[in-house]
């Protein structure tokens, strides 16, 4: 046991990264009964699945039979009404028993007051050292390292570099990106860290509630298919190349890095973009005929060979963490 995993409270030291909009309540719980833990992204709880968040979390706790599961916190502060919403949310799971959390984008200090109050943990997602050690000053309890095969926002280095940026920090490791099959997962383990986070794979699962289409997309696509498109949140994101994503580009516009470059400019764009890519993330991961074919992914998909069950796979990848610990 690491102390990942103990103080998770959890047996496979695994995550179900939060996805907007793919982290509906069955996905979710399915990865915390068998023995990882899900997390819960907010807004696809309520936005997207419409669910009270409340209810929503005690749903999820009863589909994991009382397992743990953890929260998704984005720190944004572009929007203080999303601000104040996330503040909220956050004190309900923590009314609600959660315990793990996983914080991105800005200082997470207000989020580990409250969950250190409790005897939580917080792990905070880096791309590179500086941003971790920003977190560590707000006193997160773990760091999640997202690595340049990412799906969504990934980060620019490889794993193996981001272990040597940061195995001295003194905080558990947990992989994110890349990881599809188990000789991924134990290659990570190998390599230092105490986890991995998962997405892309989770996915191409039935529990998940995203359309055939987008699914049967991950089946097909290669590592190659991967490419990074700044014309969707302003930031690179990972994404399946498609005749959609072609004909749209994969830099932003004149205008947009224009008003990206300014400080008081790139709110706004920041704002105008989740408006905009928030109702298009969600229209294309649902819509079961595929012509928004608009999906993300990461490079794992060069893994993922077959839609199967989130039980399944969390089991084998178990089995491969106990060959590595004996």
């Amino acid at each position: 046991m690491s102390e990942f995993t103990r103080t998770a409270g959890i047996d496979i030291p695994l995550i179900c990264g939060a996805m907007y909009p793919c982290s509906n309540p069955e996905l979710v719980a399915a990865v915390s009964e068998a023995g990882g833990i899900g997390i819960v992204q907010p807004v696809s709880l309520t936005f997207v699945h419409r669910h009270d968040f409340r209810e929503g979390l005690r749903l999820i706790r009863r589909l994991a039979d009382g397992k743990p599961i953890g929260m998704n916190a984005l720190i944004e502060t572009s929007s203080k009404t999303y601000h104040n919403r996330m503040i909220k949310w956050v004190d309900i799971a923590l009314e609600e028993g959660v315990r793990f959390f996983v914080t991105s984008l800005g200082k997470p200090r207000w989020v580990v007051e409250r969950v250190s109050r409790v005897g939580g943990v917080v792990y905070h997602d880096v791309t590179e050292r500086k941003w971790a050690l920003k977190g560590l000053e707000s006193g997160v309890h773990g760091l999640i390292a997202v690595n340049r095969r990412a799906g969504g926002h990934a980060g620019p280095k490889s794993a193996e570099v981001l272990m040597e940026e940061l195995g001295d920090l003194g905080v558990p490791l947990i992989c994110a990106g890349g990881i599809g099959t188990p000789e991924d997962f134990v290659r990570a383990l190998k390599l230092g860290y105490q986890g991995v986070q998962l997405g892309t794979r989770f996915i191409a699962t039935p529990e998940c509630r995203s359309s055939e289409a987008y699914k049967a997309a991950i089946v097909r696509a290669a590592e190659d298919d991967i490419v990074l498109s700044e014309r969707i949140t302003g930031i690179p994101l990972a994404v399946i190349r498609t005749p959609y994503i072609d004909r749209m580009g994969l830099e932003a516009g004149p205008m947009a890095r224009w008003m990206l470059r300014g400080h008081r400019t790139k709110r706004l764009m920041r704002i105008i973009y989740a408006l905009k890519s928030g109702w298009q993330i969600k229209r294309a991961s649902l819509d079961e005929s595929g012509r928004r074919d608009f999906w993300q992914a990461g490079k794992s998909v060069a893994g993922i060979h077959a839609v199967e069950p989130a039980t399944d796979i969390v089991r084998r990848f178990a089995a491969a963490a106990q060959r590595v610990s004996r």
